[in-house]
């Protein structure tokens, strides 16, 4: 999935001396506290952290009594979706004007009707609600659906995505996935019939040549 990257961060923490008998869990307290909110610094939502204390004795930074500094080299999982990438979810409610969905457990997104294809027809089976492709019978998106979706737009304030299905490469992953397969079958199957034609054809020259030869 598209929007997920891991940096390499080299941090300078502020901790009050009141802090200092347990180093290591103020750290892990401090960091996380940035867990799964937006953070400007690192252009991205925080998603996990491997840390490791560079500095073995604290310093106290001058102007800024009582704190001391501790220098942190980090590695950082962020999460940081743009316009126009390729995000997965799961839809957890539906609708005739909407599809909502969770991303990564934490982000919802919701998909409203001028952004989904007009291949997908809103029906309801057995009091379910579903959007059904119009092309392909076992294309269905309803509650429970994995799905890959384009971005329209990120709030990172409250981590809320707009997502649009109007793509080619976006609808049900499952089916999605399964018509690559079979796709890449289809054209391993067109290149072993081209294969023998070329083979084929040559082989008549060959014996045509031979012939002539003779």
């Amino acid at each position: 999935m598209e929007g997920l990257s891991v940096a390499d961060a080299n941090l300078l923490m502020y901790l009050h001396p009141s802090k200092s008998r347990n180093v290591s869990q103020s750290i892990l307290r401090e960091l996380g506290s940035l867990l799964f909110k937006f953070n400007e610094t690192f252009d991205g939502v925080l998603l996990a952290y491997d840390v490791n204390i560079l500095d073995k004795q604290a310093k106290i930074l001058s102007g800024v009594h009582p704190y001391f500094g501790l220098r942190l080299k980090a590695n950082l999982l962020l999460f940081s979706p743009k316009p126009d990438m390729l995000l997965e979810g799961k839809v957890v409610k539906l609708s005739q004007e909407s599809i909502h969905v969770i991303v990564l457990g934490f982000s919802s997104a919701i998909i409203t009707a001028e952004n989904i294809h007009g291949e997908f027809k809103y029906r309801t089976k057995d009091k379910e609600e579903l959007f059904a492709s119009k092309s392909h019978k076992r294309l269905v998106i309803k509650v429970g659906t994995m799905i890959r979706f384009l971005v329209k737009s990120f709030d990172e304030e409250i981590l809320h995505i707009i997502g649009s299905l109007i793509s080619t490469h976006a609808g049900s992953i499952r089916w999605l996935d399964r018509h690559l397969e079979e796709d890449s079958e289809f054209d391993r199957s067109s290149m072993k019939s081209r294969d023998r034609e070329w083979l084929g054809d040559n082989h008549i020259k060959m014996s045509k040549k031979r012939r002539i030869t003779e």
